[in-house]
């Protein structure tokens, strides 16, 4: 058994059994052990990119690593973006990177690079693996990392790959159990939350479920606290059922006002609130000067644990979360805008749908008239960098095939990553893509007026840089033209329509939605 096949083995031994790939020459042996060696889905992506956003969606649907094989430092620079996404989420995924043979690197052949610096921005743990002898070791000791919450990059050189592994694969390991959160931290808490102060618990990281969150909605009932999630956690459960939930919101203005009265601030799995950005006159620290902030628990420590304690010694347990109720709008008419979209999907979202949310300002309407719908899963773009949300929807539809998944995409952010098209509609995964066509970053024209730049108006040279109209970009011809079948509408009615058509069909397809720009 050579390197590669030990490191397939070792992989599927331990249940990771996707992988989201766009090889080369370095990474033929772990290629041909695909054919040998049952038990991986290899899923090809035409743009490392989309691998790397489509492992993060696979990673947090289907609460375990995926795995990425991806082509030296290049293809690796390649998928950065969206793996700053993940990082930034939380999400585990373990990368495995090819290089040139071990007794090549002295050449300095066009494609050498420096694969370990480019892994360390955007991994937790980064290793080349020196023999084909401990491959499958490092295997195991890449899995103990991305098990817990991280991303480990693991870099196989084209001779440790083909070379033979006397030592054969690993088997499977146990999980370790996470990092249990303190009686003192839990205590405390406890004593903030019987103080009567306002106080705020935000809850956040890598995933927020229906039963963190009724629980979280209890121990809120019984002290007063508020129950707050930060902007963008990865994973959200949303709609009929769930608790009600505030967020934190995007605008730091906002955001300001949000938290100003609070003297309290209880963390679990959230950062401390900032800014996106530095504004000129506004804080970056969102919380008020003198509130108290307690960590209880980081986004890879025992969550579940914390809240258990929390909602025992405050004797929450029987207490009646408030909750979402059921309740849908009618269903809209006349001209299309961002505020009728969201008025149809909350109308529409099937039971269990998947929605992966980077609609940027167009989305703005939808996750509030969304929370009574019916109960989904929400995935956000923890990381701010875009062309996540195509590739994103990829690995969510893989992870969850018997879900309907709704990628609500901008059409800026969709360019980023527009190869992901032909993934879905090769793996015919049933996804529905909507396309917000305000032909502009309309976000960025609301951020220059925030930054305090010149006039705060654009001039023409300026308003050239975020407008992607002129010529126009038409998503029908380009989604139809790597085999998603796509509608352009500009109506209520044409919307209302290709959304009923497809959630009924299964596999993918596109809408193009003509609207105006949210902000102005």
């Amino acid at each position: 058994m050579n390197g590669a096949e030990s490191l397939l083995k070792t992989l599927i031994n331990n249940n990771i059994d996707v992988c989201f790939c766009n090889p080369g020459t370095s990474e033929m042996h772990f290629v041909a052990a695909l054919d040998k060696i049952e038990g991986m889905d290899c899923i090809l992506c035409l743009f490392e990119g989309s691998i790397s956003g489509a492992a993060g969606g696979y990673a947090l649907m289907a609460r375990k690593p995926a795995s990425t094989l991806l082509h030296l430092g290049p293809g690796l620079g390649n998928a950065l973006a969206n793996m700053h996404n993940a990082k930034k989420g939380h999400i585990p995924i373990i990368n495995i990177i090819g290089d040139h043979a071990t007794y090549h690197l002295k050449y300095d052949a066009p494609l050498t690079s420096d694969i370990e610096s480019i892994a360390g921005s955007v991994s937790h743990w980064v290793h080349t693996s020196k023999s084909a002898n401990e491959i499958a070791r490092d295997c195991i000791s890449a899995l103990r990392e991305a098990i817990n919450g991280k991303i480990a990059s693991l870099i196989l050189p084209a001779d440790v790959s083909w070379g033979e592994n006397e030592n054969g694969p690993e088997g499977s390991i146990s999980i370790e159990k996470k990092q249990t959160v303190s009686d003192k931290l839990i205590e405390k808490a406890v004593d903030i939350l019987h103080s009567g102060q306002p106080t705020v618990i935000m809850i956040g990281g890598r995933e927020i479920d229906r039963d963190s969150g009724m629980k979280l909605g209890r121990i809120a009932k019984v002290t007063g606290a508020r129950l707050c999630a930060e902007t963008f956690p990865s994973r959200m459960a949303r709609g009929a059922g769930t608790a009600v939930m505030e967020r934190l919101p995007y605008l730091a203005e906002m955001a300001l006002e949000h938290l100003k009265d609070i003297e309290n601030l209880i963390l679990i799995g959230a950062g401390s609130p900032v800014s996106f950005f530095a504004y000129p006159g506004v804080p970056g620290r969102l919380v008020p000067e003198n509130c108290q902030e307690l960590m209880l628990a980081g986004p890879n420590d025992d969550i579940n644990y914390a809240i258990d304690q929390l909602m025992m010694k405050l004797q929450a347990e029987v207490a009646e979360p408030e909750l979402n109720e059921l309740h849908l709008p009618e269903m809209p008419a006349g001209a299309l805008n961002a505020h009728k979209i969201a008025a149809t999907l909350a109308c529409t979202i099937p039971d269990k749908a998947i929605i992966v949310d980077e609609a940027i300002t167009s989305g703005m309407p939808i996750f509030p008239m969304t929370c009574t719908a019916r109960a989904h899963d929400w995935l956000n773009l923890a990381g701010g960098s875009i062309g996540w949300g195509l590739p994103a929807a990829i690995g969510a539809a893989v992870a969850c095939p018997d879900r309907k998944v709704i990628c609500l995409e901008g059409d800026g952010s969709a360019m980023y990553t527009i190869q992901s098209l032909w993934t879905m509609a090769r793996e015919d995964l049933d996804i529905i893509v909507i396309v917000f066509n305000n032909k502009k970053y309309c976000i960025l024209e609301m951020e220059y007026s925030r930054i305090g730049a010149v006039g705060g108006t654009p001039g023409v040279k300026a308003a050239s840089t975020m407008s992607i109209g002129d010529p126009d970009l038409n998503f029908v011809k380009l989604a139809r033209g790597m085999g998603v079948e796509a509608y352009q509408v500009t109506t209520a009615e044409e919307f209302n329509s290709r959304m009923q058509e497809a959630l009924n069909h299964r596999g993918p397809s596109l809408i193009d939605a003509i609207i105006p720009a949210l902000f102005r």
